[in-house]
């Protein structure tokens, strides 16, 4: 059996301010750095071995890595980071307060940029400072590759060649890995194991800080998905994911 275990990134500042993050690279609160700890706390006792990690180049992510790592005595293990697995590209809404953005465009508009496949909000200008062309963490990418915007079809479409091409091979190998990235970037590989359609990954939501495994057997085909910890605290966090 092989095992991979997805997990959101604990609660960003952003998160809690419920403003639209994005590419935008804000540090974790403290009750997000203790869902991270409360992860890898459950890795720890249900005898997960993760043996290569994956995350993205946004420090929530990282941060929450490291706090698994290190609950899991795990620091050793190497660890690929790539922009692939950034959250998706919010466009100009990246900073805007959700609520005020809803007074200003209107609920079913702001919706439609929130939760359609295919349709993204108004894209950066070139010379925006937001453009992740000005930060040096991408320099080694190429312009062309740098979103202004991104619809969740955009963000899956350029998480694809990472998961094919570094990801799968890595857990064919290893046995056991752990992916820490964002809501909407492991929404694409949970779309892409279990076959589901545009409209069923819209309503599919990933709780912060909740370690999500999925099991394959040896010829890596899956076998199963779930969730650990309280079933009960797990609705609840769900259901507030969706509601934000």
């Amino acid at each position: 059996m092989k095992r991979m275990i997805l997990l959101r990134h604990g609660q960003s500042a952003w998160n809690r301010e419920n403003r639209f993050t994005g590419w935008t690279d804000v540090p974790l609160t403290a009750q997000g750095r203790q869902e991270a700890v409360a992860a890898g706390e459950l890795l720890l006792e249900g005898g997960f071995q993760f043996r290569r990690a994956f995350t993205s180049y946004l420090r929530r992510a990282i941060d929450t890595l490291n706090f698994v790592l290190e609950e899991t005595g795990r620091e050793w293990i190497p660890v690929d980071k790539s922009w692939r697995l950034n959250e998706k590209h919010y466009g100009i809404l990246q900073g805007w307060n959700k609520a005020e953005t809803v007074k200003k465009y209107g609920a079913e508009q702001v919706h439609v940029w929130r939760r359609s496949y295919d349709v993204a909000p108004p894209p950066l200008s070139v010379d925006d400072p937001r453009n992740p062309r000005f930060e040096s963490k991408y320099d080694g990418v190429s312009s062309d590759d740098l979103p202004l915007t991104e619809s969740l079809a955009d963000t899956v479409r350029r998480l694809m060649p990472y998961w094919e091409g570094t990801i799968l091979p890595a857990l064919a190998e290893e046995g056991e890995v752990i992916v820490a990235a964002h809501g909407n970037s492991l929404r694409g590989i949970v779309k892409n194991i279990k076959g589901m359609s545009n409209a069923e990954i819209l309503d599919f939501n990933i709780p912060t800080g909740v370690p999500y495994v999925f099991e394959f057997d040896d010829s890596m085909q899956y076998v199963q998905d779930y969730f650990l910890g309280d079933q009960e605290e797990l609705k609840r966090k769900m259901l507030a994911t969706a509601q934000v």
